[in-house]
């Protein structure tokens, strides 16, 4: 049991906590109904998880995980399951989340999140993978969906078929990136709103938005501008099937200063408290 305050993410709109903006967010305490950070920033000790730590004394705080590649066919990496665990027993965050990926083959380790093919055996993969991880944390987790740029022959499963089977075998959860979606709409054809339908409505825990930019004729998830307006509507459907739930705001590159972000910030604010008076209704 938690022993701290704010152990539940509110469904109201949070921010991601970069490096640059920490110092300004523990001196200026803004308005921000919560907090997400990547887990791997803060393995280990030093400035950095005190910093957090001074955090998380005030917010909810969500883990989200980039390095841990579910989908890998080596064994999870257990330096990095240690790590994580100790993180998670430190910080004893609101949540915590790991994308529907893969980042390891023949020793080597990509700094990517690269779609799992959704081919025969990979439910039972990642479903061992996933029980591996909840069991060393003793907590259900959320896994996202992730943007692709190619898709593989002869798949099997949707990658929201795929996420609904793991919810169903795991118990995990399911963080909702629109954008994501978005881009796999423009790069691969695939049907955000039919992905959406694949997923038992009461699987979502959070859901994402953030920006992409065109390089070369391929839709990239950069989250480096602003939220365009095919992800707000998505948005709304997503909130309209799913209820209430704590979305982010994601921005990692062309990081603006934290007051132009908070501006940014307050537009999804007023966003999702306006699909919540509709709830209410």
């Amino acid at each position: 049991m938690s022993t701290l305050p704010h152990s539940v993410l509110p469904p109201a709109a949070g921010l991601g906590l970069r490096s640059p903006h920490v110092a300004d967010v523990l001196s200026q305490r803004p308005d921000v109904a919560w907090w997400e950070v990547h887990s791997e920033n803060y393995f280990g000790g030093g400035l950095s998880i005190a910093q957090l730590e001074a955090v998380r004394a005030d917010y909810p705080v969500s883990l989200h995980g980039v390095g841990l590649g579910l989908g890998s066919a080596e064994p999870l990496d257990p330096a990095h399951l240690a790590q994580l665990k100790a993180l998670v027993a430190r910080i004893e965050p609101a949540m915590v989340s790991e994308h529907l990926c893969w980042n390891r083959a023949a020793g080597r380790f990509f700094n990517d999140l690269l779609p799992v093919p959704r081919i025969e055996g990979a439910l039972a993969l990642l479903a061992d993978r996933i029980d591996a991880v909840q069991t060393a944390l003793g907590r259900r987790i959320l896994i996202e969906n992730v943007s692709s740029y190619i898709a593989y022959d002869d798949e099997s499963y949707g990658e929201a078929e795929l996420l609904a089977a793991l919810v169903g075998r795991t118990g995990c959860g399911v963080l909702l990136d629109v954008n994501n979606l978005y881009v796999n709409a423009l790069n691969l054809g695939v049907d955000p709103l039919a992905e959406m339908a694949c997923l038992p409505v009461d699987c979502v825990g959070e859901i994402h938005v953030a920006g992409f930019e065109v390089l070369d004729g391929v839709v990239i998830d950069t989250h480096g501008t602003s939220v365009s307006a095919p992800v707000w509507a998505l948005l709304d459907a997503a909130l309209a099937r799913f209820g209430p739930q704590p979305v982010l705001l994601e921005r990692d590159t062309h990081l603006p200063p934290l007051a132009e972000l908070l501006d940014e910030y307050r537009a999804l604010t007023a966003r999702v408290e306006a699909r919540s008076e509709v709830f209410a209704c």
